[in-house]
């Protein structure tokens, strides 16, 4: 075991402050990273806050991570010391069940461990990616090939990348599909450049007037703003698909009723309150379908990861110091951050 600094809360009440945690010894199986740049998710600031009932402290936030190999285990294969690896939001699964057999451990049936917060089902606390660093199985880290200058930017994608990439890839998005991506947040703006490098003609849904020039700058062909009801019955039945990446409740109706007949809304944004109940008949009367979807597998990661950087995307991001953490997360409760936090690790010493 190895005490490394780190930030977490000690509690839901407290600011996260520096303290000390183990990470244990190599495994024949494990590499060790250590962390250069860590992203900031609205996961982390939930879980710090225990605003979905289920953190276990003292809780070490973060699963956006990117860092440098410094040591490997004796049956690593795929990594070498000095390699580039990222850390996303899994670090062990039960590998036997039919979504581990399926590469989608993320819906592992035991129940996936998180980067941070422990098993999902319970079990020992795990520390995430603010902290200088981390031990993981080979298996569950992730090679990053984007340049060297674009790292602080690339951590966001192995949460924010991903949670978007996979639900775009799963219901078909791509060249004729009219896809429409709800908020232009940490998440959203992620899924509007995914969406755009796919080839699909994009409409962006926000709340925000002030948010339309950058939501065409990231690729959006259309911008529509929620709140006006005019605006909205332009798009009636119109969508393929709709990815809500939106972390508060809202009424979910209005954004049914723009779905095409079998077409399917998911929902990506986990708020600490549930949404308003949406009417049946938005449903039924088109066969359409409300979905949800949670990160990827590790094998659709790495392929996100690289169509990330075949067409250059990376997040838009703000760099920021350990000890802001507090505040970044302040911040974040405002929407005011264009688009996402990222922790420059040498700032813990």
């Amino acid at each position: 075991m190895t005490k490394v600094k780190a930030y977490g809360a000690q509690d839901a009440a407290s600011d996260l402050a520096e303290m000390h945690i183990e990470r244990r010894a190599l495994n024949p199986d494990d590499v060790q990273i250590d962390i250069l740049y860590c992203g900031v998710c609205h996961s982390d600031l939930h879980t710090a806050r225990n605003e979905w009932k289920n953190t276990i402290y003292p809780s070490v936030p973060g699963h956006e991570i990117v860092g440098r190999i410094t040591a490997v285990g004796d049956q690593v294969a795929r990594f070498k010391v000095g390699d580039l690896a990222g850390v996303g939001c899994m670090v062990d699964s039960c590998g036997h069940c039919p979504s581990c057999a399926d590469g989608e451990e993320q819906y592992c049936e035991s129940g996936f461990t998180g980067t941070y917060n422990g098993p999902v089902f319970g079990g020992k606390n795990t520390f995430g990616g603010y902290s200088q660093r981390i031990v993981v199985k080979e298996s569950f880290a992730l090679h990053i090939t984007h340049a060297p200058d674009l790292l602080a930017a690339v951590a966001p994608l192995l949460c924010a990348g991903i949670t978007t990439y996979s639900p775009l890839k799963h219901w078909g998005t791509g060249p004729g599909k009219k896809v429409g991506i709800v908020g232009l947040g940490g998440l959203g703006h992620m899924a509007v450049k995914i969406a755009h490098a796919m080839g699909a003609h994009v409409v962006l849904f926000t709340t925000s007037a002030n948010k339309v020039a950058d939501a065409k700058r990231l690729g959006a062909d259309e911008v529509c703003i929620s709140t006006d009801d005019a605006q909205m019955a332009q798009y009636a039945n119109q969508l393929d698909f709709i990815l809500n990446t939106v972390a508060a409740p809202h009424k979910l109706d209005p954004f049914l009723q723009l779905l095409k007949k079998d077409a399917t809304m998911t929902l990506v944004g986990a708020p600490a309150e549930p949404h308003p109940s949406p009417e049946v008949f938005n449903l039924i009367f088109k066969r359409r379908q409300l979905a949800g979807s949670l990160i990827g597998g590790i094998a659709e990661t790495q392929e996100m990861l690289d169509f990330c950087a075949k067409h250059g995307l990376v997040s838009d991001i703000e760099m920021i110091p350990m000890d802001y953490i507090n505040s970044a997360y302040e911040r974040i409760l405002k929407s005011d951050v264009k688009y996402r936090f990222v922790i420059d690790m040498k700032s813990l010493g």
